[in-house]
């Protein structure tokens, strides 16, 4: 039944990121004011994380009693994943290189992505180690890096989709004050609430418990602080966009002089 599980849920996860990873391309383009750098592999990369997001099911199994000759075949697959994801990282900064940047709310979203989806990538390799995710399985080290991926990385990247859309949607311009605010606060509330989860996660503080030891108390504060400071950073642009609606300046038919398909 893990198997089963696992074959589904953890491509699911890619399913989510992939598109994320697209409106940054989009963005990074827009406001860099360059071509992204090396499109093709771009694409490419997109297409391997796609087809390797099946076959690194068995790295959540590595303490379940399955062969240590299949974890080890799980172990290789699942580093290599992190090669097209390198690859995104890597020509997304090459775009920016001697662009023309402009920092509008979009691509702080789009910026604030390639952080946070460089540390979660990151700390997904040593929990393909087989030998360290035998210490850190089920410990709140695990939950950092998976937020680190879908919250750091997909929703900021779906919040700077909205940002830059939103004036082609809905022909209005959102206050771009506000919505910087708001692309800080994400940012220093997600790492403020998860990172120190890899902190307690590595000390040895498992998931799904609702008690732990007194030295890990200061720690578990701090990501209490930070969700508070992300969620002010997720309700901010709920008023201001909606505000935007009937008190925003008109957008005319391309606010961002983006050069994509709008």
């Amino acid at each position: 039944f893990q198997h089963l599980f696992w074959f589904y849920s953890h491509p699911a996860v890619y399913i989510m990121i992939l598109p994320a990873m697209g409106v940054t391309s989009e963005v990074i383009a827009c406001f860099s004011r360059k071509r992204i750098f090396g499109y093709g592999f771009v694409a490419i990369s997109s297409l391997a994380i796609a087809i390797f997001g099946f076959l690194v099911w068995g790295h959540h199994m590595f303490v379940s009693g399955q062969s240590v000759y299949a974890a080890l075949v799980f172990s290789v697959l699942s580093f290599s994943v992190a090669i097209p994801s390198a690859v995104k990282v890597f020509n997304w900064t090459a775009t920016l290189y001697k662009g023309s940047i402009s920092f509008e709310a979009p691509m702080l979203y789009a910026m604030g992505f390639i952080g946070l989806f460089t540390i979660g990538g990151l700390t997904g390799l040593f929990l393909s180690s087989l030998g360290l995710d035998v210490h850190v399985h089920d410990t709140y080290f695990v939950v950092a890096h998976f937020h680190y991926i879908m919250v750091g990385g997909a929703i900021m990247g779906y919040q700077g989709g909205l940002h830059f859309w939103w004036p082609k949607m809905f022909g209005k311009m959102y206050p771009e004050g506000p919505a910087r605010i708001a692309a800080a606060l994400v940012f220093i509330g997600f790492n403020l609430t998860f990172f120190p989860q890899f902190v307690v996660g590595y000390l040895g503080m498992p998931r799904r418990y609702h008690a732990y030891p007194d030295e890990f108390q200061v720690l578990n504060v701090l990501s209490t602080a930070g969700a508070s400071i992300l969620a002010l950073g997720y309700l901010l642009p709920a008023f201001y966009l909606l505000w935007s609606l009937k008190y925003g300046k008109d957008a005319g038919p391309n606010p961002w002089r983006a050069t994509g398909l709008e």
